[in-house]
């Protein structure tokens, strides 16, 4: 089996991927690489033939609220259907831009914006709405940004630009072998040669989910550093092997340029999804309708948010 892990973002230069491949009851990983040409990406991690596994660090999902007016059945419908929708992309620069079918805000900062006016040109209750339950703030960590929203440092909106616009929908369009964790099942029942599961697994959530603390900011080489006795720790308990030029990477807290916390990140999300492969965390779907046809779910997240969406 191989398992992946992508780091996405709008830049090119910021997309990185881990690779592990699985050999009897251990792993070998390698070292975080650039993700390259997208149309290459799949055809590539199915080259081997084996189940193919990849995490994905963007929203796979939308909200519940929004989702109520689509005539769709699911979001993997929606997904493909999206191939042949190009103006759904547009990032909107005002709020008059805003609609149903142009729902992506701001293009850039302006004065006084507010999510709640966001919310409300799309015809939605308030700024909560605008959230998946798995957006949402739990007791272990904070929130994530909707789906949506394209400002700030830790806004998902322009990643699910990029990877929807550019080679999920037109992949999904075009009849490839991809499922969708959790819309189409449990993890481990998606798993067959010649097919690619994507899930969406948070960094976030994934240095939660190993036992893993940064003692600063991800940002920075130094803390990064002090986690490599930890990290290869939880390698260990999970058995997975790093090649040399991993090792490496680890020892060096995964460079001193701006896209170290890239690779770290790409390294995380691969070391969650393993442990979920792996049975070591569990492959947790919450009962829920609108999580499991619409909204999507954080592979691994155990926990549910502290403000519960009825209906």
């Amino acid at each position: 089996m191989i398992a992946a892990h992508a780091d996405w973002s709008l830049a090119p230069a910021k997309r990185w991927m881990a690779v592990a491949e699985r050999a009897g009851g251990s792993w070998r990983a390698e070292a975080p690489r650039p993700v390259g040409d997208t149309a290459q990406l799949l055809p590539r991690l199915l080259s081997s033939g084996q189940p193919v596994a990849l995490g994905l660090d963007l929203p796979l999902g939308v909200p519940r609220d929004w989702a109520a007016a689509r005539p769709e059945p699911d979001f993997p419908s929606f997904l493909a259907g999206l191939a042949q929708d190009p103006g759904f992309f547009c990032v909107a620069a005002t709020l008059d831009q805003v609609s149903p079918a142009r729902p992506f805000y701001p293009a850039r900062g302006i004065k006084g914006m507010t999510r709640a006016a966001h919310a409300a040109a799309l015809g939605l209750a308030g700024a909560a709405s605008l959230s998946r339950l798995c957006d949402r703030a739990t007791a272990l960590r904070p929130a994530g940004a909707p789906v949506f929203w394209t400002l700030g440092a830790n806004q998902s909106g322009k990643a699910a630009i990029a990877a929807w616009r550019d080679w999920i929908a037109p992949a999904l369009a075009a009849g490839a072998p991809i499922a969708l964790w959790p819309f189409a099942g449990p993890l481990h029942g998606l798993l067959a040669s010649g097919r690619i599961t994507l899930a969406e697994v948070y960094p976030a959530e994934a240095l939660r989910q190993l036992g893993l603390k940064l003692s600063g900011s991800k940002r920075v080489q130094a803390p990064r550093r002090a986690m490599a006795e930890a990290l290869r720790a939880a390698m260990a308990r999970l058995r997975v092997t790093p090649s040399p030029a991993l090792a490496a990477a680890i020892a060096d807290g995964f460079g001193a340029d701006a896209a170290g916390e890239d690779r770290l990140d790409c390294v995380l999300g691969l070391l969650a999804l393993i442990a979920v492969l792996d049975g070591a965390q569990p492959d947790h779907i919450p009962d829920d309708p609108w999580i499991r046809r619409w909204e999507g779910w954080v592979l691994g997240q155990t926990e549910m948010p502290r403000q519960v969406i009825s209906g």
